[in-house]
């Protein structure tokens, strides 16, 4: 384990990012940071660079009225993947949109991403969100490689508070986010509407589903799904479940 980093963006926000190599780091180095305590914890998972526009844009309502707001109001910790694409860029946009002073922490993988103060980044590294407070960086050559670290930093900052899981649009690693927040005993809420993984997903739960891992994750008895088809009730049910679920 590393000391802590200052990164400093292009728009001159900073963050502070640290290097974890072990889970059972995650303590120590989160408290490096300035992470600590117990506090609700709502993760954010879903599309990023393959999500449609069409998408992003039907799902932004839910970031900037919905998710951002309510971990302000509580105090949250959100967590994700913390790059610069699809619904990661959607929650820092979010919280800088609407003032917000909770921390927001990104997981990612040492060896795909870009850190802002870095000379002449390789072509294949994807830049990390500006917006975001906090860095967790872990081990891992592939996307995907992070998605149990997401899950294993959520359980540590919430240390026994409630915590979480919105799963929006994905593709083929929201499904290994989706299995490591159900193995940790979280529960998954998919967005039904915003598309590919959260509708297969949706579809499981009402007995329409082909993918066995949907099946699988339908079965655990703690994935979930808000109907996104009518925008305005699925604001509003959203931010009901999260806020009776968080609050308790």
């Amino acid at each position: 384990m590393k000391n802590c980093l200052e990164l400093t963006f292009d728009s001159g926000q900073t963050a502070l990012a640290i290097r974890a190599d072990r889970q059972a780091e995650l303590p120590d180095a989160l408290k490096q940071i300035g992470l600590g305590g117990s506090r609700s914890v709502l993760v954010v998972v879903g599309g990023a660079s393959n999500i449609s526009e069409a998408d992003l844009l039907r799902i932004q309502r839910l970031f900037t009225e919905v998710l951002a707001p309510i971990a302000e109001n509580l105090g949250a910790y959100v967590v994700d993947g913390g790059t610069n694409v699809g619904v990661m860029q959607l929650m820092g946009e979010a919280r800088t949109q609407i003032g917000g002073k909770f921390a927001l922490i990104g997981v990612a993988p040492k060896n795909k991403v870009a850190l802002p103060n870095q000379k002449e980044p390789a072509a294949d590294l994807t830049l990390l969100e500006p917006n975001h407070t906090h860095f967790v960086l872990v081990p891992g050559d592939n996307w995907g490689d992070e998605s149990p670290w997401i899950s294993d930093v959520a359980t540590v900052l919430a240390n026994n508070a409630p915590s979480l899981t919105i799963l929006l649009n994905g593709g083929e690693i929201t499904f290994e986010d989706a299995f490591s927040s159900i193995n940790t005993g979280r529960l998954v809420v998919a967005i039904a509407g915003s598309g590919r993984t959260a509708d297969i997903l949706a579809d499981a739960l009402r007995g329409e589903a082909t993918d066995e891992r949907a099946k699988k994750l339908a079965k655990s008895g703690i994935l979930q799904y808000v109907n996104l088809i009518d925008i305005e009730k699925g604001v509003e049910n959203l931010g009901k479940i999260i806020k009776d679920l968080l609050s308790n």
